[in-house]
């Protein structure tokens, strides 16, 4: 018996280690490999394109000042912002589901404006250049900073701007609800740079528009102008985007100039009073459109967003480095989110999430492993068995229990021994 007590021991400790490595989920934190998932017909995260920076400018409009230096890539987050398939590249679609439309857009995403459910995506962390998309984010700095009935006198500089103008004039008197109307339905750059003169500057706007990315989780997202004209260091993502147009239209302010058709302007100076018009063709053309946003430039190329409602959800695209075929991108729009409508009918699994606020600030839930997200239905139902599933510690249903069951039997086991032991050496000495 001496000898089969310590070879109870050892056995017993074998069993207690093979409990704490064996048990289901003991590394939680553990990566599962990235693969393509089911359905798509995407080339592994490494073969991604624009992975760190949008394709080469075609013109100067990038290169920084005399003497400052270019700005460095922003980092690529180690684990894809919003699931792992977010950090797929080409089509990205739920299992067994219809293919998307024909899109031309170098990247694009249909997500739920309420659940922030990604139903579908192509290169969704691509990154490229956002162009009067970025206006979004300047957007919401301006309702979170100024009063909308502050008045901005017009300069010089304002009117001078490059690109699409709204009209602005030297000493005319706009207010800040009149210039953010402006921003949205005509993407005014005049009014772009009056909105960043009332906060401060455009360098002090450019601070608190990327501030406000960062607190989104936009981490692709470093703004260079604050009217979306091509500068260094410019870049976004179609996600980053979706993240940026749902945290907008959260504002009713924002929600009702990007829904609105026409306004009055004022004049300045000898000038009177004119109509402005929203430049999104949907807004007349697409049953249950909400609005949205259009832009461009010559390096950004087309890009565009919006959101329409039926049957009691709301969904919205993003398209990002597009052409004018086989449409306009208001089309390649209307197709995606007639896609993604059909999507949610037919209650197919949502590839994503967008997140709420940075993924440092999210809450750390249960799930792990790459193919969680497609555990999660497009309605958001509840998933608990499912994650409990996928991820579960070792201290869990099966690891605790052996492992107190091991840790009492190896106690009863050496004082049984213990006492034996003594026992043979009380007779050892009365002998």
């Amino acid at each position: 018996m001496s000898r089969s007590v310590p070879a109870l021991v050892v056995s017993l400790f074998v069993l207690i280690t093979a409990a704490l490595f064996t048990t289901p989920g003991v590394s939680s934190a553990t990566r599962l490999p990235r693969k393509a998932q089911p359905g798509t017909n995407t080339p592994t995260e490494s073969a991604c394109p624009n992975r760190d920076v949008p394709p080469a400018p075609i013109d100067t409009s990038e290169e920084p000042a005399p003497g400052a230096e270019r700005p460095a890539p922003l980092p690529v987050p180690a684990d894809p912002v919003g699931g792992p398939r977010m950090g797929e590249c080409g089509q990205i679609h739920p299992s067994g589901a219809a293919e998307p439309p024909p899109i031309t857009a170098a990247s694009w995403i249909v997500s739920d404006l309420d659940t922030g459910a990604v139903l579908a995506a192509k290169d969704p962390h691509a990154r490229e250049r956002p162009a009067s998309l970025i206006k979004v984010l300047l957007a919401i700095v301006t309702i979170r900073e100024l009063r909308p009935d502050m008045v901005v006198v017009g300069t010089e500089e304002d009117a001078n701007q490059e690109g699409t103008r709204v009209g602005l004039g030297a000493g005319g008197q706009y207010t800040v609800r009149q210039l953010l109307f402006a921003l949205v339905m005509h993407s005014g750059n005049d009014a772009a740079h009056a909105l960043a003169r009332a906060l401060g500057g455009v360098p002090a706007t450019l601070d608190k528009m990327n501030s406000v990315a960062r607190e989104l989780g936009a981490l692709d997202t470093r703004a260079a102008t604050p009217s979306g004209l091509d500068g260094p260091g410019m870049t976004t993502s179609a996600y980053d985007q979706s993240l940026i147009f749902r945290a907008a239209m959260k504002h009713k302010e924002f929600a009702e100039a990007a829904g609105t058709r026409q306004i009055d302007f004022p004049g300045f100076a000898a000038k009177p009073g004119f109509k402005v018009n929203n430049d999104n063709k949907l807004l007349r053309g697409y049953a249950g459109f909400l609005g949205g946003k259009t832009g461009f430039t010559d390096d950004a190329r087309h890009t565009y967003l919006g959101a329409a409602e039926r049957d009691g959800h709301r969904l919205a695209v993003v398209l990002l480095r597009g052409e004018r075929a086989p449409g306009p991108l208001s089309d390649q729009a209307a197709s995606l989110l007639d896609y993604g409508f059909t999507l949610v009918k037919s209650g197919s699994r949502q590839v994503g999430e967008l997140v709420d606020r940075a993924p440092e600030a999210q809450p750390k839930g249960d799930v792990s492993g790459a193919d969680s997200a497609e555990l999660m239905p497009v309605s958001g139902g509840n998933t608990t068995e499912d994650a409990e599933a996928v991820s579960r510690s070792a201290f869990g249903n099966v690891g605790l229990p052996l492992v107190v069951l091991a840790g009492v039997a190896v106690l009863i086991s050496t004082a049984m021994w213990w006492r034996r032991r003594r026992a043979r050496a009380v007779r050892s000495a009365a002998g």
